[in-house]
């Protein structure tokens, strides 16, 4: 069994350096890196997908979905933080550091509540890769990711190379203990 733990693709946002909007899609762009990863994994035998239910996760996974013939689960547990009234901004407008630890975005969720429904919807993520008869691709976003990778996976920031990278592929094997092979690749889109 293998976890392949997957960042969305490119959004219009993402390019402009906009904090996106739940509703945000991929792009043009990030469509292609959404295919580009599901052929790499078209021999993988990813058995079953579960994504956060967001536009662009849901998208770059029925773009695996297609190559893979894999089932869609979604799971409002790894959407990306609730970056709140700050959503649809400029990043550089902002006049804060947004990923400061201390910094709570008005009408969005604390580090503190974020990292917690991470941890929580981490077992939902192990039964589901456990019931898959094959492996699992779980599609999610680039701070889930990393915060998968820090706390449930023990990486350092010396083994993913920040910042988590869009249609990026990061494979779990065994676990517990698990054993992180892949972190945060994307030669597929080379």
């Amino acid at each position: 069994m293998a976890i392949f733990l997957i960042r969305h693709g490119e959004t219009a946002a993402n390019a402009a350096h906009i904090v996106q909007t739940p509703e945000t899609p991929l792009s043009p762009r990030g469509i292609d890196q959404a295919e580009r990863l599901a052929r790499r994994l078209a021999t993988l035998r990813v058995a079953a997908i579960l994504a956060s239910d967001l536009p662009r996760a849901h998208m770059t996974a029925e773009r695996i979905g297609a190559v893979t013939a894999a089932p869609i689960a979604l799971d409002a547990g790894l959407q990306e933080r609730d970056f709140g009234d700050v959503r649809g901004q400029p990043y550089a407008s902002l006049g804060v550091d947004l990923f400061a630890p201390d910094y709570v975005p008005p009408g969005g969720e604390s580090w503190a509540t974020f990292h917690a429904r991470i941890a929580a919807a981490w077992p939902r993520v192990v039964a589901a890769a456990r019931a898959a008869h094959g492996n699992l691709a779980v599609v999610t976003h680039g701070l889930v990711c990393r915060a998968v990778a820090e706390r449930q996976l023990g990486l350092t920031p010396e083994r993913w190379t920040p910042p988590w990278r869009n249609a990026s592929l990061t494979v779990v094997d065994g676990g517990p203990p698990w054993l992180v092979t892949v972190a945060n690749c994307t030669t597929h889109l080379d």
